[in-house]
């Protein structure tokens, strides 16, 4: 493997302290590389120092000659009069670009929904973001420094650009720099992870779930004080290995020692547990959504969708941008009326939302976080053991030093961690995550899902962070034509209904398809108003069985499997059903 570029005794300080002590390291032809750490040690600084954006106060970085480096900052760098299309391809003939199978790629996985003739000013934040990375990974550049690459990414985006990454160069050519917070992304690219802590980098063989074994592997050795953070990296193992059986078949992740590692480590949820406390909290009603629509002004946004919402559930809710996910939410928070149908709400339904935004913390700018504190509940029960305000911080990430800080002075990560460790603290029964992953590190992802692992209450999740997803729900459905489907299958079946909503037609069967006779036409809209009415259905009778299987005794395993088999026949159902809707709806749209 060619050497691309090296760092030797890199030593960076700035008016806040010293960030690299002194950091000796490389990158080779072939390096996939994620950098992960706490928010503020230096990550992003060390993808400066290495592409050349940063001096550093004394040592080198090196590289080889004729090799061209490219970096994706976090900030926006876009030049507002430019255009989408100057952006991306530069001043290249749009018979060049347009005969590159490798920029026509990039273009319809990034930037396909966005004009291109339009000036860059007249673009959203998310827009600007997914067209400086077009142009990034449409330059031919040896090493791609990407930081935060999936902001603004939904999670068929983060799909596609995984892809990308794993196939744009050789086995052995090329080499990625990135750093991300996001989990499945650096397990489906990367092949080294560095750990940026205390001054140093670390390196770990493999992608993040090789990281974790590695690092509970060395923790084991560490000091008493680490207890909390090494069994924190226990658990966050034993997911790895029981919640997603997927992420270990990479020959590197070795089986043998994380089986060894885990063997006592009891499983990340009691659900039985968990749902009896649920529902003694909640009742059996929480929320019901019944052939409900919204619409806003003549766009139709949600329709027909009935959801029956259960004690104890824990639910991920997917679709694109725009699909009508946070509509879907403002409905069972109240926020939101529907146009048709009706919403019920179970008598003791105690609705929180943990927002995008903290603005709830914004009349508390001047305030001290120790003072916020004694205003709230004196203890808080998680996994059986009672818990001060102060001890659920510190296991969210806060110092006890910083507990004095105002909250002005909070970072975004702290203020994120303040805002869900108060909603907490009013006892919610009903709790909604929006983006939840916003402004936090891995370690603090962990740490919060590790609290939320103890939570008594019915949890709705939308995210574009697919590792969260899959960590902290149970069941996913999707927003699809603006109505809502039961995912089974979970996200790798919505991806799947994705790309056969968009499969192109081949040139042989086009004809064919666009000259489909009236006849089939009315016999297709027939049986997709068939299938709806089954569709409006089965959700019900899933619901049932559901009921059926939470009022059994859960011991009685030989009672139980009549249900279990009952319920499989009709998540199967519902997936066909759903698979041929779409099929339907293609074919008319032909």
């Amino acid at each position: 493997m060619a050497h691309l570029l090296g760092a030797e005794a890199l030593h960076q300080e700035f008016q806040n302290g010293v960030v690299f002590e002194s950091v000796t390291l490389g990158v080779n032809g072939g390096d996939r590389i994620g950098i992960v750490g706490r928010n503020g040690d230096g990550k992003s600084t060390l993808l400066c120092l290495l592409c050349g954006r940063l001096p550093p106060n004394s040592g080198r970085v090196t590289r080889r000659r004729g090799v061209v480096t490219v970096m994706l900052d976090q900030s926006d760098t876009l030049v507002p009069e430019k255009t989408v299309s100057q952006t991306v391809v530069g001043e290249l003939p749009e018979h060049v670009w347009a005969g590159d199978p490798r920029i026509r790629d990039i273009i319809d996985g990034l930037v396909s929904d966005i004009p291109w003739r339009s000036p860059i000013a007249r673009l959203s934040g998310g827009q600007r973001r997914r067209v400086a990375l077009a142009g990034v990974l449409v330059s031919h550049a040896d090493v791609l420094f990407l930081d935060e690459p999936t902001n603004h990414l939904d999670i068929e985006g983060i799909t596609w650009l995984a892809d990308h990454l794993k196939r744009r160069w050789a086995p052995n050519d090329g080499g990625l720099v990135m750093v991300t917070h996001d989990r499945w992304f650096l397990d489906a690219v990367c092949t080294t992870t560095w750990e940026v802590h205390d001054r140093v980098v670390e390196a770990f063989e493999g992608g993040y779930a090789a990281y974790i074994l590695q690092r509970v592997e060395r923790d084991r050795t560490a000091a008493a004080s680490e207890d909390k953070r090494q069994n924190l990296m226990r658990k966050e193992l034993a997911w790895l290995r029981r919640g997603a059986p997927a992420r270990t078949t990479k020959a590197k992740f070795r089986v043998n020692a994380a089986n060894e590692l885990i063997a006592k480590e009891p499983p990340l949820r009691d659900e039985v547990e968990l749902m009896r406390m649920a529902t003694s909290r909640l009742g059996n009603q929480v929320v019901d959504l019944l052939n409900v629509s919204v619409s806003f002004g003549e766009k139709q946004v949600l329709r027909n969708v009935d959801w029956l919402i259960k004690p104890g559930e824990r639910t991920g809710i997917l679709g694109v941008n725009g699909a009508g996910k946070s509509t879907l939410l403002n409905l069972v928070t109240g926020a939101v009326q529907p146009t048709t149908g009706e919403v019920k709400r179970g008598k003791t339904v105690k609705v929180a939302t943990l927002t995008q935004v903290p603005t709830e913390l914004d009349k508390l700018a001047g305030e001290r976080v120790s003072d916020i504190l004694k205003h709230e509940r004196s203890t808080y029960v998680a996994g059986g053991k009672e818990m001060t305000p102060a001890q659920l911080l510190e296991r969210l990430g806060f110092k006890t030093a910083q507990l004095s800080n105002p909250v002005v002075k909070l970072s975004g990560g702290q203020k994120r961690r303040l805002q869900l460790l108060l909603i907490l603290l009013n006892e919610p029964n009903v709790l909604v995550l929006d983006e939840p992953s916003n402004d936090l590190d891995t370690q603090m992802l962990a740490a919060m899902e590790d609290l939320l692992d103890f939570w008594s209450g019915t949890l709705l999740v939308v995210s574009h962070d697919r590792y969260l997803m899959e960590r902290v729900t149970d069941q996913q459905y999707a927003i699809l034509d603006g109505r809502l489907r039961h995912m089974p299958g979970g996200i790798d079946q919505y991806l799947q209904l994705l790309r056969e909503t968009r499969r192109p037609v081949s040139s042989a069967a086009a004809p064919q398809r666009r000259n489909l006779d009236a006849q089939a036409a009315i016999q297709a809209r027939k049986e997709i108003a068939a299938i709806e009415r089954k569709l409006a259905k089965v959700p019900v009778q899933i619901a049932q069985v559901n009921d059926r299987i939470a009022a059994h005794d859960q011991s009685d395993y030989k009672g139980l499997q009549p249900h279990v088999d009952e319920l499989k026949e009709l998540q199967a159902k519902l997936s066909d059903l759903e698979t041929r809707w779409l099929q339907l709806k293609e074919q008319l749209a032909s």
